[in-house]
């Protein structure tokens, strides 16, 4: 099973930037980013497959930018505009069934150890 490793967590005030990282112990062609606030359910973020085509989650559209480097195994997320709502423990995902398709955690099954997210107003 790959094993992932998210980094570049932090806090940050309401209109503020963070860009996250996740390093894969080996290539995967379809790769995403899911968030899990505190009491809620973990939710998908944004997806990218091996042609490049991107999902988003309609919270994130537009504010967010999911992107690959295949040569070094890595996912990474481009967060703008972050709002206060952002604040969640967000983790990387590698090619559960459906990948590109749909943005659902039910399928993945393997997780990394998450990276938190602080957004204040």
């Amino acid at each position: 099973q790959v094993q992932l490793v998210e980094t570049g967590g932090g806090s940050v005030q309401a209109g503020g930037s963070l860009r996250l990282s996740c390093a894969a112990s080996e290539y995967r062609r379809c790769m995403g980013w899911f968030r899990q606030a505190p009491g809620k359910k973990r939710e998908g973020v944004a997806s990218i497959d091996v042609d490049g085509i991107t999902l988003y989650a309609n919270s994130v559209k537009g504010r967010f930018t999911i992107s690959k480097d295949n040569a070094k195994n890595t996912l990474y997320l481009q967060m703008n505009s972050l709002k206060p709502e952002d604040t969640a423990k967000y983790y990387c995902a590698a090619e559960w069934v459906g990948c590109g398709t749909w943005l659902n955690p039910a399928a993945v099954d393997g997780w990394g150890q998450g990276t938190q997210v602080t957004v204040s107003s």
